[in-house]
């Protein structure tokens, strides 16, 4: 398959909570290494996500190898590399970077001057989170010896919020008209609002996480932010057709039962007649948010409900499932 982002460098993942976005966010990071490509997976909500879902220790503010590609059959196997960026940590590189405030840095750190910085100005705290990212993917001489990575994806925070937390120029207007602060946050949002960068959103097939989806995008878009695919999640496996869930009755049950040599139980043709018509009311439902979804006019994708859980291989499994329907 060829891919729908060919010159997307960040992609951004975000989705209403339990639509499953950090589980997506870490099958894109594979599907691209996948592809051949290194890849950096970066968290910023402080829930050390990555490191359950790869079972790995919590990960320190430095960049880890976390997982290899699967490659195809001639090509070569990118990495994953993970990264928890801490915006305490991240002020202090920043500082040590563009200032060159390597000892006073920390000694403002003791004094607690970083924590009151990032806590009374959310705006700021918010530059600095997405100011790592940008470096991830804008890496220059200022990082010396640090890995250039071909991808980064990142687990962003959710949907109600995501405008705002790309969208820094604009949250900083009230605090920072001028200085390096500023026009850090300007340099990114040329990255942010540019082709190099898709924002994806997860939702599965339920009224609430497909309306915020909708307005997420319409969110974006109002303030030039670059929207990518729709990822539906957890989608539920639809062995009967909605018309045969529909029309099952007690008779044609205790036929199909008895033929099958399974013996009627008191209760068991009414409990299966239930939950057929209770399994087809959710079909009905599903298939309504999944037109809604349709209509959004952006490339969508569908990832299964996996009985297994959220191990390293129902990861790789996942990835692959991306990947073929193109979205790496």
């Amino acid at each position: 398959m060829t891919s729908d982002w060919p010159g997307v460098q960040l992609h951004v993942v975000t989705g209403k909570g339990g639509t499953g976005k950090s589980t997506v966010a870490a099958s894109l990071a594979l599907a691209l290494a996948d592809e051949g490509r290194d890849v950096l997976l970066c968290e910023v909500e402080g829930r050390q996500g990555i490191a359950r879902m790869f079972d790995v220790d919590p990960l320190p503010y430095e960049e880890r190898r976390l997982a290899t590609g699967l490659a195809r059959e001639g090509g070569r196997a990118g990495t994953v590399h993970a990264l928890h960026v801490d915006p305490e940590a991240a002020l202090l590189e920043y500082l040590a970077m563009y200032y060159r405030l390597g000892r006073a840095g920390r000694a403002l750190d003791r004094f607690g001057v970083v924590e009151f910085a990032t806590t009374i100005a959310p705006g700021v705290r918010d530059v600095l989170l997405t100011g790592k990212v940008y470096e991830a993917v804008e890496r220059n001489s200022r990082n010396k010896g640090a890995i250039r990575y071909d991808a980064v994806v990142l687990d962003a925070p959710p949907t109600g919020r995501i405008v705002q937390f790309l969208n820094v120029s604009n949250e900083l207007a009230g605090l920072a008209k001028v200085g390096p602060i500023r026009s850090q946050a300007d340099t990114m949002m040329t990255l942010f609002r540019s082709p190099r960068t898709a924002v994806h959103l997860v939702t599965v097939l339920e009224e609430m996480p497909v309306q915020e989806t909708t307005d997420g995008i319409a969110e974006l878009r109002a303030v030039d932010l670059p929207v990518g695919g729709v990822v539906v999640n957890l989608v539920r496996p639809q062995e009967l057709g909605a018309d045969q869930l529909a029309s099952a009755d007690a008779d044609t049950v205790a036929r199909d039962l008895t033929t099958a040599g399974v013996g009627l139980s008191p209760g068991l043709v009414e409990g299966l007649v239930r939950t057929g018509h209770e399994a087809a009311e959710r079909r009905a439902l599903e298939d309504r948010q999944r037109r809604l979804v349709a209509a959004l006019d952006v490339p969508t994708y569908e990832l299964p409900r996996l009985t297994q859980g959220g191990d390293l291989a129902a990861l790789y499994e996942l990835a692959a499932l991306l990947r073929t329907q193109g979205m790496a």
